[in-house]
């Protein structure tokens, strides 16, 4: 079966100034990031780093699916990431959306108090031809992202931090491609991630935080 996934944790962004914020983007300050490595690329006062195994894990997507990045990043951030990090595959991207495309909350994070919570609501996917989302899989590495999706409709990996330089997340014979390989070949998405569960559980009533994400939900709802 042709499934179509959306990712977002491919890369890791930091500045190279401490005493300046964005909101929109994954970043250290300047103190937390290893001397002993060297970004992959850069623009403006942004440091790249790709996640190990980037590439090739890329290539292993595309052979197997429709792949688009979708991210909560800004128009220009999101852009300005993919020309340094995807030279030669961005043409072969179904999409890539940019914060425009998510859902703003109205919360903000519990782990950090002035960062807005963006939703990806795969409804929106529609525009794409998916109707279905049965025949979509988002990959992430926050939970709280996909609340209002149904259930069984994303996997979520563990966050990637720079000085993970020996991360084999996305390398060969991973838990990842193993687990992908599976789906690729399964019915549909939310029967294979209800029978083969992967990575942080998503967000339930039987999560800590509920009451909070509850609130999330009901007020979308409501709207």
């Amino acid at each position: 079966m042709k499934q179509y996934t959306t990712i977002s944790i491919l890369t890791k962004m930091a500045r190279e100034t401490s005493n300046m914020k964005n909101k929109s983007s994954l970043r250290h300050d300047k103190s937390k990031i290893p001397r002993y490595r060297d970004p992959d690329t850069s623009y403006g006062s942004f440091l790249v780093y790709k996640r190990p195994h980037f590439e090739e894990f890329m290539k292993f997507c595309f052979e197997r699916f429709e792949v688009g990045i979708w991210s909560s990043a800004r128009e220009w951030h999101l852009n300005n990431t993919l020309d340094c990090i995807m030279r030669g595959m961005k043409n072969k991207l179904a999409v890539a959306w940019d914060q425009d495309k998510c859902t703003n909350s109205g919360f903000k994070t519990l782990e950090k108090k002035d960062k807005p919570i963006y939703l990806k609501e795969l409804k929106k996917l529609g525009s794409l031809g998916f109707e279905h989302s049965s025949e979509v899989l988002l990959i992430d590495d926050r939970p709280y992202k996909t609340l209002l999706n149904p259930p069984h409709t994303a996997i979520f990996l563990n966050e990637y931090n720079v000085d993970q330089v020996n991360d084999t997340a996305l390398g060969p014979n991973s838990e990842l491609r193993l687990y992908l390989d599976g789906l690729a070949e399964a019915e549909d998405v939310p029967s294979y991630l209800k029978e083969y569960p992967f990575g942080q559980p998503a967000i339930t009533p039987e999560h800590s935080d509920w009451e909070y994400y509850s609130r999330i939900i009901r007020r979308l709802k409501e709207e």
